[in-house]
């Protein structure tokens, strides 16, 4: 929620990918941006050497920067695949795409490859010549017009050189935020995770048990389907981001993706139920979303789905580990359930009721 002039509206936070092949200088870039020059709102929790959101505000334009982490495109390799993956994910997710090359590299093949990629769609690309130490490496920037991307803007993320004209750039062209229009008695709420946790069949599982389905219609999150329905007298607008990945699909690319999927889903509602599997309970990506409904100060329910796997599992043991992973939001009730057997599923909209009262 963003306030302002005595008016409380739901907005979403554009996003902002940073692509390019490896060893260019993404994480660098990240960093210089996340460390000087721009205001942080968050830098979200997760382990340091995993670092790959990061919201940002820059001249009262805030954002979210994510590194898409290094591409290395190789012909007749398994890895080809799944970097391309990364690509069209990116492209399909962020609002404005940040392509990073390496001026003293010059234009190689892999850069190609991408801009070929990158060049189809509809989303604005800005060029990023990084590396570009002095004058002479900012004057060699000019080799990157040959990738039919526009004028590229001569960077060094290392020394913060230009870094400030790249953000210009950035926000210029950052879709104006619209206002949501606003829902005083709706409450709004995402079921989000990692892909392979249960979110779809945990929706299904909601909305099969007791529930009026108003409608059903298309949400303004990128594949999501956003269902209003009615429990006990509340109106309820369920955002469903489940199918954040394609069967098959997989690698780290797209594992990011799905988080940037999340981030719009919580953007978006009051309360944010966190779907983890309980054969795995928590990585990661799972302390990434916590840590951007926290940040989003949004209610938080947790929901440990897929709990028939679990043997002989003790929920105090699980309390604890859980507990111990996600120290910052010790204040979330953890509920135990099976979306496929539908046990415990009663009991989640009544305690998502209660953290949004």
């Amino acid at each position: 929620m963003v306030k302002g002039e005595g008016l409380e509206v739901s907005v979403s936070k554009p996003v902002v990918a940073i692509v390019g092949r490896q060893n260019v200088g993404k994480s660098t870039l990240l960093n210089r941006l996340a460390g000087e020059r721009l205001a942080i709102v968050a830098d979200l929790p997760g382990t340091t050497r995993d670092r790959i959101l990061v919201d940002v505000s820059w001249r009262g334009t805030g954002f979210t920067m994510v590194d898409t982490g290094g591409i290395e495109v190789k012909p007749d390799c398994p890895v080809a695949r799944r970097v391309r993956q990364q690509v069209e994910m990116a492209i399909a997710e962020a609002d404005v795409i940040i392509f990073l090359v390496d001026v003293r590299d010059g234009v190689v093949a892999s850069d190609l490859e991408i801009a070929d990629m990158l060049r189809g769609s509809s989303k604005p690309v800005i060029v990023a010549a990084n590396k570009a130490d002095n004058a002479k490496l900012e004057a060699e920037a000019v080799e990157f017009y040959e990738l039919g991307m526009g004028e590229p803007v001569a960077i060094s993320a290392y020394h913060g050189r230009a870094t400030a004209e790249l953000m210009d750039r950035v926000i210029s062209l950052l879709p104006a935020l619209s206002p949501a229009e606003p829902e005083p008695d709706i409450m709004k709420v995402a079921i989000v995770g990692r892909p392979n946790v249960g979110k779809s069949m945990l929706v299904n599982a909601i909305l099969g048990r007791e529930r009026a389905i108003v409608d059903r219609a298309p949400g303004t999150t990128r594949d999501a389907v956003d269902t209003l329905f009615d429990f006990g007298g509340q109106n309820v607008l369920l955002i469903d981001t489940a199918g954040v990945r394609r069967r098959g699909r997989l690698g780290v690319g797209v594992e990011r993706y799905s988080v940037i999927r999340a981030l719009r889903a919580i953007n978006r509602c009051d309360v944010g139920v966190l779907v983890v599997d309980a054969s795995e309970l928590l990585t990661a990506q799972d302390m990434h979303i916590a840590g951007y409904i926290q940040e989003a100060a949004k209610g938080v329910v947790l929901v440990v789905n897929k709990w028939d796997l679990v043997q002989g599992g003790s929920t105090t043991d699980c309390d604890r580990y859980i507990r111990s992973g996600l120290k910052f939001m010790s204040y979330a009730p953890i509920l135990y359930a099976s979306a496929k057997f539908g046990h415990g599923v009663d009991r989640i909209m009544p305690r998502v009721c209660e953290v949004y009262r």
